[in-house]
């Protein structure tokens, strides 16, 4: 057996097991996964990979069977920046549920590599939109995706650039409130999946952030009605321009209140919120968490 046979069946077996574990049931996410070189994606390796809690752990070798295990991997080592666990980006995407032909927008696409597998759900007869403020990563990912199609790297600030009207929002880094043009790009039906988040420092200095996931969902005939589902904790890098201090002292006291600790609620708060408003004028009785101009709420 030829090393890149050895290697395909390594990414068949990688794609089936990260699958399962994202609990998801899309059959075309582990295609996506299966026909993809993650090497080609990040840096020359020996790779650096993330070992919790310790951190990074080198490869031996620059053998890029090393790279086909649920564990994020280092594309700027020295500010904190990983390509994420497989199996919780695949997650992120299922939860989406983009559809063969729709529209969808990647806020911090890093080197493309999870912008790969959202084409691949998006088809040719789809658009994708990569957005990163990296300027080296953004640079790395418009090479990496050149040959996709349908795909387009965009530089820049993922929450000031206009975006044009989306069926799926991906936001891969943590924000502490929505931005307005983020929800105004949702198409009626449309979704965000939306990491809500405090800050926190981590033990090597690097600045990070401790939350929520949400699914946040426009409704298809009133687009002023967000739906609003909590979906999973999650442990993610910053996103730089949507950092709010109001909004993150918000959230820090429901997180607090809530009793969430590494990504579990203590309490049921969070699995009893279902909407998001655009307005701080609801009842504190029926806010999960509440800051000037919007709100989390039970109903």
């Amino acid at each position: 057996m030829t090393p890149q046979n050895e290697l395909e069946i390594v990414r068949r077996v990688f794609a089936k097991q990260i699958v399962h574990a994202a609990r998801a049931t899309n059959p075309r996410l582990e295609q996506a996964l299966a026909g993809l070189r993650r090497e080609d994606f990040l840096p020359p390796g020996p790779w650096q990979l993330v070992r919790f809690p310790e951190g990074y752990q080198a490869t031996p070798t620059d053998d890029p069977i090393y790279l086909y295990q649920d564990t994020p991997v280092a594309i700027l080592q020295e500010k904190g920046l990983n390509n994420g666990q497989p199996s919780f980006l695949t997650f992120l995407i299922s939860i989406g549920g983009l559809q063969d032909g729709e529209r969808a927008v990647h806020i911090g696409t890093g080197t493309g590599y999870y912008t790969a597998v959202i084409s691949h759900l998006a088809g040719s007869d789809g658009r994708v939109v990569g957005i990163e403020l990296e300027p080296e990563l953004a640079s790395r990912a418009r090479n990496n995706l050149a040959r996709y199609s349908n795909v387009e790297v965009i530089h820049g600030d993922g929450a000031k650039i206009p975006i044009e009207p989306a069926d799926v929002i991906y936001v891969n880094a943590g924000a502490s409130r929505p931005a307005d043009t983020w929800l105004d790009a949702l198409k009626p039906g449309g979704r965000m999946v939306l990491p809500l988040t405090v800050n926190f420092v981590t033990e090597q200095g690097h600045l990070m952030t401790d939350g929520a996931i949400f699914l946040i969902t426009r409704h298809p005939d009133d687009p002023n009605h967000f739906a609003a589902r909590c979906m999973s904790g999650t442990r993610i890098y910053p996103c730089a321009g949507m950092r709010d201090e109001a909004s993150d002292r918000a959230l820090a006291a429901a997180f607090e209140k809530d009793g969430f600790r590494n990504g579990v609620s203590g309490k049921s708060g969070l699995s009893r919120i279902t909407r998001l408003y655009r307005t701080d004028d609801i009842a504190e009785e029926r806010c999960w968490m509440r800051a000037p101009g919007w709100c989390l709420a039970y109903e």
